[in-house]
């Protein structure tokens, strides 16, 4: 059962493996069954609560899914002051009462055929090639509504690296061609560490 928006809220910080990237988890869904990424102020015309975070000047981008809001800054600041900021931009946006993600979006978003036919061009032409010379490779292995759901190998499956090479390198080629893209979840079992990789949702 979905809490109020008049009750206490409770937001939770957790770091990710990109220092400069943090994710934040609501005790409520703020966008249920949704996923929506938006990398910079301009891109958020369609997200109140999009552009209420990027009213934080460090804010780079900002990825809203189901009840976490997850942030990547620049600047100086530490975490735990720029977090508190945006954890009281999430708080108002939910006191507000307002959508999170505009019905605009949503009808803006390509088909999930015309995605997955755009992702895959890219890894076949860019991605893989680069991923090549490293004896590694990715595949796209599904995608649902906005979410791409990728898998590592080669030598890229169980390397320390591989959570940076796909965010910050193929998660990157990946919007700059579709940047309606929500998620991008790698599937891959690295069999590594305390954080597990994404499974896809059934």
């Amino acid at each position: 059962m979905d809490k109020p928006a008049g009750t206490d809220i409770s937001i939770i910080g957790e770091p990710t493996t990109h220092p400069a990237t943090c994710r934040f988890t609501i005790d409520r869904p703020v966008y249920p069954g949704g996923s929506a990424y938006f990398g910079s102020k301009e891109a958020a015309k369609s997200s109140p609560l999009a552009l209420k975070i990027f009213e934080i000047p460090e804010v780079e981008n900002v990825l809203i899914v189901e009840n976490q809001v997850t942030v990547t800054k620049a600047g100086f600041d530490p975490w735990p002051v720029v977090g508190k900021a945006i954890g009281a931009k999430i708080r108002e946006h939910i006191h507000s009462g307002a959508d999170a993600v505009s019905e605009d979006f949503v009808k803006s978003l390509p088909a999930e055929g015309e995605i997955r036919k755009r992702v895959q061009q890219i890894l076949e032409r860019e991605i893989n090639p680069a991923l090549g010379m490293h004896g590694g490779w990715v595949e796209l292995i599904d995608v649902k509504k906005n979410s791409v759901y990728l898998r590592l190998g080669g030598g890229c499956q169980g390397c320390g690296a591989a959570d940076v090479t796909l965010r910050q390198g193929i998660e990157r080629s990946i919007r700059e061609l579709v940047p309606q893209v929500g998620e991008i979840l790698d599937t891959t079992d690295h069999a590594a560490g305390r954080n597990p990789y994404y499974q896809p949702r059934k």
